[in-house]
């Protein structure tokens, strides 16, 4: 896999729908409107998503009671995270931390606080 991206065209679907998404609305609207807006945007172009999954976590092998809860997974395979302000270091560290809880290897940092276009950084584990 020497010189491939991972899941080359399953991020370049995503990227269809952030940016579509972004040139309906532009920035300037709360996480959750965005969310809203991709949810359709993946399902009218057929794009596999899950909302709002619950990522149970373990310690030494025991589940814990905490989860962690990303935005959407696409395709069984990538964390989408969205923000709709300007990202942080943080923001990073907690995809890290959800494709540890997930075991998958990518994941996609949306920001739509982004002016004069929303931003995707890929997150590799």
């Amino acid at each position: 896999m020497d010189g491939e991206i991972l899941y080359r065209e399953e991020c370049y679907q995503i990227q269809g729908v952030v940016f579509e998404v972004y040139r309906e609305i532009g920035s300037g609207f709360l996480e959750a409107v965005y969310q809203e807006c991709l949810e359709k945007e993946l399902s009218k172009r057929g794009i596999p998503f899950v909302a709002h999954p619950e990522l149970g976590l373990s310690y030494k092998g025991e589940p814990l009671r905490q989860t962690y809860i990303p935005d959407f997974i696409c395709h069984k395979a990538i964390i989408v995270e969205l923000k709709a302000l300007a990202t942080t270091g943080e923001h990073k560290a907690q995809v890290l931390n959800y494709l540890k809880a997930s075991r998958m290897r990518l994941g996609l940092l949306v920001n739509f606080g982004c002016y004069p276009k929303a931003t995707i950084e890929r997150i590799v584990l």
